[in-house]
């Protein structure tokens, strides 16, 4: 998703939709509602204190500033959810340093093209949302909704909107390395797949041979029926098969310290192994076998899981308030795969 960032205090277009959460208060605007022909699509998002205090806001929340970033659009055609073809991210817990100050008054102004990563190929009614899930104490960030009409399109946009093709066709059940892995790096990966094959297997049998609800089941998906146990088991199924015959892509490429991991959702199976992986046990808690479960969950060819809640504290309140959203989750597989601490 290409963008533009700005530092000033803008003025409002055209078109704009907006809604304030607390301090912070986030607009939508475009400079037309119509657009004709195989053009970019683009909003410009701006994000304002409106309290008479500086406010710290999460950065995660923020368009990003490298390209490695999560849906924050909500986008709906004629009322359906458009596909998404960006990146997931799996990040580490927050710290101070991913807090950015904004003044009393101050507004970061943004100008985000939205085709390079959500289907925008049909003619119809958009609706377009900004919306990034608050992570520990900072709430969520959201726009009201704003309406474009598209016109002209052409269905060959749809396959545009995804990464560059690597041009890397490995063998079934195969691994292959991109991204300048270093051998030990190499020796790495291949043990996290085959401990992460081990979660998935362990969790494929254990979830088979459920008749009710269990701590661990509960814990991590919530109250139990049979109908959430299907879910899952064909979840960890299909990712166990994934891990045992599917053709991985590894990537080390990135370096960002405060990333686990990313992937393309509709691009199975190549996963992007960032600094914070590097950092973190082979099993248990955040551990480097877990991440690469939390990642091919996010595949919809598996389960097109999203990140609603991240770390054990909020994937277990998930499962208590939306047991639904949980198995939508991917901390919520991860940890569950992971059983640290360990639970019947």
């Amino acid at each position: 998703m290409k963008k533009t960032l700005f530092v000033l205090a803008g003025t409002a277009l055209a078109l704009s939709a907006q809604a304030g959460n607390g301090c912070v208060d986030v607009r939508l605007s475009a400079s037309s509602p119509v657009l004709r022909g195989d053009v970019d699509v683009s909003v410009n998002v701006a994000v304002t204190n409106t309290c008479r205090h500086p406010v710290q806001v999460l950065s995660w929340q923020l368009p990003s500033d490298d390209g490695i970033d999560n849906a924050k659009f909500q986008i709906e055609r004629d009322g359906q959810r458009v596909a998404y073809h960006g990146p997931i991210v799996k990040r580490a817990p927050a710290q101070d340093k991913d807090h950015i100050k904004l003044d009393a008054g101050a507004t970061l102004n943004y100008t985000l093209e939205l085709t390079s990563d959500y289907d925008l190929s049909q003619n119809g009614r958009y609706a377009v949302r900004y919306t990034a899930q608050g992570h520990g104490k900072s709430a969520t960030l959201s726009s009201d909704t704003l309406y474009l009409w598209l016109e002209g399109r052409s269905a060959k946009l749809g396959s545009a909107a995804k990464a560059p093709d690597t041009g890397v066709t490995p063998a079934a059940g195969s691994i292959s390395y991109t991204g300048r892995c270093s051998a030990t790096q190499k020796t790495t990966l291949a043990s996290a797949v085959t401990a992460a094959t081990n979660y998935t297997v362990e969790s494929t049998n254990y979830l088979s041979a459920m008749s009710g609800a269990t701590p661990r089941y509960t814990t991590w998906f919530g109250a139990y029926s049979s109908a959430n146990r299907a879910t899952a088991l064909d979840h960890f199924t299909k990712a166990r098969n994934a891990f045992q015959t599917a053709a991985l892509t590894l990537d080390c490429s990135c370096k960002k310290s405060g990333t686990f991991a990313y992937v393309y959702p509709n691009q199975p199976y190549k996963i992007y192994l960032c600094g914070a992986f590097w950092n973190g046990p082979m099993t248990g808690t955040d551990s480097k076998a877990g991440t690469l479960v939390h990642e091919m969950m996010h595949f919809t060819v598996i389960a097109g899981t999203d990140d609603w809640a991240y770390g054990q504290t909020n994937a277990k309140n998930l499962a208590i308030s939306d047991p639904i959203k949980a198995l939508n989750n991917s901390d919520n597989h991860e940890y569950f795969a992971e059983n640290t601490p360990f639970q019947n």
